[in-house]
């Protein structure tokens, strides 16, 4: 018999530091500005990404110090999680949280941290522009009508 993997075995909060930071598939998808309906809590991507975004290797420039300049940019911790209601439905934390299996692009099972890129499942096939590009009143000009890029690639 199999040895179940660390995320099937353990809760997010059971998890080190190590293997949730491992979990985080590269998608750079919680990047993407989201506007919020304010009477019913609806959230809503747009195709605006933070400006921190490398989008060569779809990897923050400046992670370790991204919420000290982003200050909007969420860190998100094992307690928070269910919570973030705006998690894409392909995010490992949510998906870990739902007891519901990684894709198969997820770089813990393909071995290839650029699986995600490959796949097609990251924000690099997403954005059009990066957040310094345009005005934040402008954003709701951006919001994407059918969200079918979030659509788990099991």
């Amino acid at each position: 018999m199999a040895q179940e993997v660390f995320w099937q075995r353990k809760t997010l909060s059971e998890m080190t530091p190590q293997e949730w930071e491992s979990l985080c598939d590269g998608c750079a998808l919680c990047c993407l500005h989201k506007v919020e309906d304010e009477d019913t809590d609806e959230v809503f991507y747009t195709t605006v990404v933070c400006h921190l975004l490398d989008d060569q290797n779809c990897q923050c420039t400046r992670y370790s110090e991204r919420t000290r300049l982003v200050p909007s940019c969420v860190q998100l911790r094992p307690e928070d999680v269910s919570a973030f209601h705006w998690l894409p439905p392909s995010c490992a934390y949510r998906l870990v949280h739902e007891r519901k299996p990684l894709p198969e692009w997820h770089p813990l099972l393909s071995g290839d941290p650029a699986s995600v890129i490959n796949a097609g499942a990251s924000v690099l096939s997403v954005y059009e522009v990066k957040d310094d590009e345009i005005d934040e009143d402008d954003l709701i000009d951006y919001v994407v009508e059918e969200a079918v890029f979030f659509r788990s690639k099991n």
